[in-house]
């Protein structure tokens, strides 16, 4: 199967298991419906995002058992979302107010990031130095970050944090340093990862970008 199977349909599952949930513990406090619209329009919004502009490295193709593994090791986002509705905690509303509006920069970050990327190389392969990756390489990475690290504010517990945190050192971090190796072969890329930072934006440059063209 293509390794997105699994991710899709986790995706797509969030809104029924977190409603589900809700319904379970009979939680429909202001922070369990505020997690359910955040959490679930993220994985629609996902499944809408794989259709018009796909990630090829999510069409790689996978043995079952793998891609079973997969969707288990996704299933620990839905951490955040149990011991949320399950504990019975509201969350106060200056969190409330701080993780939708984090969540709305993830969501912005991560989405047109992936865009940039999808329709520039469609058209030209190469560096691209531009936009959303100017002065961050993996912008799409900060952004899907910012989006986890909302859930797990709402859930006000250590464990969606702890979690969040093996998943950027297990994948997001390799894939970083992968990513980096492969665009190395461009002879212009050490200037570009000079002034660039590799998840946070390097505000501050030695010198100005020549080449105005980026990867991802």
């Amino acid at each position: 199967m293509k390794i997105k199977y699994p991710i899709n349909f986790h995706k797509g599952l969030t809104f029924l298991i977190v409603l589900g949930l809700m319904f379970l513990y009979h939680n429909f406090t202001i922070g369990a419906w505020v997690y359910l619209a955040l959490h679930s329009t993220y994985g629609f919004l996902w499944l809408i995002k794989d259709t018009i502009f796909p990630d090829k490295q999510w069409e790689q193709k996978i043995p079952t058992v793998q891609g079973i593994i997969t969707f288990f090791l996704l299933g620990l986002y839905w951490v955040a979302p149990f011991i949320l509705i399950s504990s019975g905690t509201v969350p106060p509303l200056p969190l409330v107010a701080a993780a939708i509006s984090l969540n709305i920069v993830g969501v912005f970050l991560h989405f047109t990031s992936d865009a940039q990327k999808y329709y520039t190389l469609k058209y030209k392969t190469g560096l691209i130095t531009e936009g959303f990756f100017a002065r961050c390489r993996n912008t799409n990475y900060l952004g899907e970050v910012l989006i986890y690290l909302a859930f797990a504010m709402l859930a006000q517990h250590w464990l969606p944090l702890l979690i969040l945190g093996l998943f950027i050192a297990m994948i997001f971090v390799p894939n970083m340093i992968k990513k980096d190796k492969s665009l190395s072969r461009y002879p212009e890329f050490a200037e570009y990862k000079e002034n660039s930072g590799l998840l946070f934006p390097k505000l501050w440059t030695s010198r100005n970008i020549q080449n105005e063209e980026t990867t991802a």
